[in-house]
């Protein structure tokens, strides 16, 4: 990473120590409007295999054209089941857009395991619920409702601004990977599937993320197999147990700590918000990425191993093919999350010499290796004044994110890709992916202002 991203994260501190304005509040039509497409939203089963997506898009393209966009410059893009939309919003120039960045799909969710529909809305007052209602619908309704807002005030950009939301970030990233060259000298994706307000337990604004970088993606596919035969003269050879001591040497393994300028820089600012003995830690180990009891204790800590290290976890696992017959064939998928800078092909070899000669580790698709994106001095700005209309001289903390999304393959274009959602929550409230996913009620309307004065400062 250069130097630009210290330098601009020195600035954003001295930032934050300024006076600001007022918490602004949007619009209470717009409000109502976001909540109306969050809750449509949710209802459209985006799951991959569904087929869903495709009307989805439809609908949130009949919903910009109602908002004053010219059909010409909307377009449903199919690919297999899935698709992508993709929507300009004119500027004066047409030359280097700002992209803006949501999925539409999501992880499946079974109805029997949830306390509600997880594809209907429904609200308690204090949240609302339902799968996607966070990751990804609820950055995307923000975008789509500011930009229907941004119409209707004649607001015309010096560039343009695509809209551009793909249908498979969840799976495998197809749709991004097709509609991502198209954008290649854009100025920058701004992604609202990353970055965003956390708070403390107590609801107090603690820092602000903005995500600037994200660890490679890589699913190694292991096999073991085996002549078999049938189960009532075991051989003492098993494929399925000699996959199960595989997996257990790849789960035993740490890969070495590894630090960057961005993830010291993370560190070292949260270190001042986060109390306890974990806050002491990330001091520690800003200071000494040798420090291993700093190290223990953030490994241990599933919101920040991914901060220091490689992971790697068995996530899928299929064999054998008969009940009364020694399985013949067994394999196994590791999802790893790779550091920047490392090689998947460095990965892959781990693995192999891990599980051992008995085993084969594939790789059977390749994504782009991360980047990380620099911070630039507009950027931060308006990042700022974002920041300020929610929590005004917020701390704001570039970070890099242990999981993927769609920025990865923007990045793979060489577009500056940043995470800046306009949420603001408690770590204890997310639940993306997980049971009886939420978003807080009165969030929205912070994170409409946040969009909205974004795009007015960068765009306009």
């Amino acid at each position: 990473m250069n130097k630009i991203v210290l330098t601009s994260l020195a600035t954003l501190m001295l930032a934050g120590c300024v006076s600001s304005p007022a918490r602004a509040e949007a619009d209470p039509a717009d409000v109502a409007k976001a909540v109306e497409i969050l809750g449509k939203s949710v209802a459209f089963d985006t799951v991959a295999g569904r087929g869903k997506v495709p009307a989805y898009a439809a609908y949130l393209a009949g919903e910009l054209e109602t908002a004053g966009f010219a059909k010409a410059d909307i377009e449903i893009v199919p690919l297999g089941e899935t698709a992508s939309l993709i929507a300009r919003y004119p500027g004066k120039s047409s030359d280097t857009p700002i992209v803006l960045n949501a999925h539409m799909d999501v992880v499946e969710a079974d109805p029997a395991d949830w306390v509600r529909d997880p594809f209907t809305m429904e609200t308690d007052g204090t949240y609302y619920y339902g799968r996607g209602v966070l990751d990804n619908k609820y950055g995307l309704t923000m975008v789509v409702t500011t930009l229907m807002r941004l119409k209707r005030e004649g607001f015309v950009p010096a560039h343009d601004m695509i809209l551009v939301l793909t249908g498979d970030e969840e799976t495998a990233q197809e749709t991004a990977a097709s509609v991502a060259p198209r954008f290649k000298g854009a100025r920058m994706v701004l992604n609202a599937d990353a970055g965003g307000g956390t708070l403390s337990d107590e609801g107090t604004p603690r820092y602000y993320s903005l995500q600037a970088s994200e660890k490679t993606y890589a699913d190694f596919e292991v096999v073991i197999t085996n002549p078999g035969g049938h189960s009532s003269r075991p051989t003492g050879s098993n494929a399925i147990i000699d996959m199960s001591a595989a997996l257990e040497r790849v789960a035993a393994y740490e890969f070495p700590t590894q630090t960057s300028e961005l993830t010291q820089a993370y560190f070292r600012e949260t270190a001042k918000q986060v109390p306890g003995e974990i806050g002491t830690a990330m001091a520690r180990f800003a200071e000494n990425p040798e420090d291993a009891e700093a190290v223990a204790l953030l490994s241990a800590q599933p919101e920040y191993i991914g901060q220091i290290r490689t992971t790697c976890v068995t996530t899928q696992i299929e064999g054998g093919h008969a009940q009364n017959a020694l399985p013949q064939r067994v394999t196994a998928n590791i999802n790893c999350r790779i550091f920047p800078g490392v090689s998947p092909k460095s990965v892959q070899a781990k693995l192999q010499e891990l599980v051992g000669d008995g085993a084969e580790v594939n790789f059977p698709v390749e994504y782009p290796q991360s980047e990380t994106s620099p911070l630039d001095a507009e950027l931060m700005a308006a990042v700022r004044k974002a920041v300020d209309i929610q929590s005004p001289g917020l701390t704001i903390i570039p970070s890099m994110s242990a999981g993927t999304t769609d920025s990865l393959l923007f990045r793979g274009q060489g577009i500056p890709s940043y995470g800046v959602s306009g949420i603001f929550m408690k770590p204890s409230d997310d639940f993306a992916h997980g049971l009886n996913e939420r978003v807080p009620v009165d969030s929205i309307s912070g994170a409409l202002e946040h969009w909205h004065v974004l795009l007015t400062e960068l765009a306009g």
